[in-house]
């Protein structure tokens, strides 16, 4: 665990995204340097923490020499390098964007009901005062996982009083929160709108795969804000072609950015956006205060809050974080 340290701490920015920027203006009691503007360690730099998330630069090992305490600005592991965890404390922000995001799902939610942007029109139409949309009283939401964007979607759906039910890693059957869990496949049977909050990793990559698209209630609406590789994008394609699965809300797909000419850009099927559920006028400013909090400890010789505890998945060498 790190010590108090009678200086300024030097820390590196892994990552853009603005994050040494919104440091800097906040006066955080730490020297700040950012990877993206200094492009590779110059000689003899060393810092002893280091603040990373979406958007690291390629080959962020070397930045790594010296550091005791790596603190992530977002909550998921999967995308950062098993060498983080080694020898260090490894922090993360874990549920500051947990709103924003879930209100992102409960959007797409309300779109797939009342037809939006389609109920919109920009010349008379052939009947006036006449549509037939849905909506969400009554509707079945299935949530899968439940950590604190799966939570807090859950609250929110409460007072539309939609029916919920979920499943976890851990759990597959009883409640939790007030919610009834269940296995997957029974739960992809069940529901009219699926939304995917679990975390990534090996041990959750293509969970959503052809056989639980089987499986799933036709005409459901499924809706990821979670990872892209919880999906199996050719077993989405067959099961949106068949229209199994009316309409699939992606905040994230398996590769990003997505190239250009993918399929999912152009299916009619598919509502795409660019991994922004996260944004919110508070995001960065939640980002900031988590690490600041934490800072605080760090300079105090204090045990750091948040830690993450890494564990081998058995079928990989990556690390994950355990549920």
């Amino acid at each position: 665990m790190p010590v108090a340290d009678t200086r300024r701490p030097v820390a590196i920015v892994l990552g853009g995204m603005g994050m040494a920027g919104r440091l800097r203006a906040a006066g955080v009691p730490c020297e700040i340097f950012d990877a993206v503007e200094l492009g590779t360690p110059p000689a003899g730099f060393r810092a002893e923490i280091a603040v990373g998330g979406y958007g690291a630069p390629e080959g962020v090992v070397p930045w790594l020499d010296g550091v005791r305490w790596v603190h992530l600005t977002g909550a998921g592991t999967d995308n950062v390098p098993d060498e983080v965890f080694v020898d260090r404390v490894v922090t993360h922000s874990a549920g500051v964007n947990a709103f924003p995001v879930a209100e992102f799902a409960f959007a797409t939610m309300l779109a797939f009901e009342k037809h939006l942007p389609a109920s919109w029109v920009t010349e008379p139409p052939v009947r006036w005062a006449r549509a037939r949309l849905g909506t969400l009283e009554g509707r079945r939401l299935g949530i899968v996982g439940l950590g604190h964007i799966g939570t807090t979607l859950a609250a929110m759906a409460r007072p539309f009083e939609m029916e919920i039910r979920a499943t976890t890693g851990s759990q597959a059957d009883g409640e939790r929160g007030g919610v009834a869990l269940t296995d997957l496949r029974s739960l992809f049977a069940w529901a009219d709108h699926i939304v995917l909050a679990a975390r990534g990793g090996p041990a959750t990559r293509h969970m959503i795969d052809a056989t639980v698209l089987a499986d799933a209630k036709p005409g459901m609406h499924l809706v990821n804000i979670g990872r892209g590789s919880l999906v199996d994008e050719d077993a989405l394609r067959v099961a949106l072609d068949d229209g199994r699965i009316a309409l699939a809300s992606l905040d994230t797909v398996e590769r990003e950015p997505l190239p250009a000419g993918h399929w999912l850009f152009r299916h009619p099927s598919v509502r795409l956006s660019p991994h922004v559920a996260y944004a919110s006028p508070a995001t960065g400013g939640r980002g900031v205060e988590r690490f600041e909090r934490n800072l605080l400890r760090y300079v105090d010789g204090e045990p750091l809050g948040d830690v993450v505890t890494p564990q081998i998945d058995p079928r990989s060498t990556r690390l994950t974080v355990a549920d």
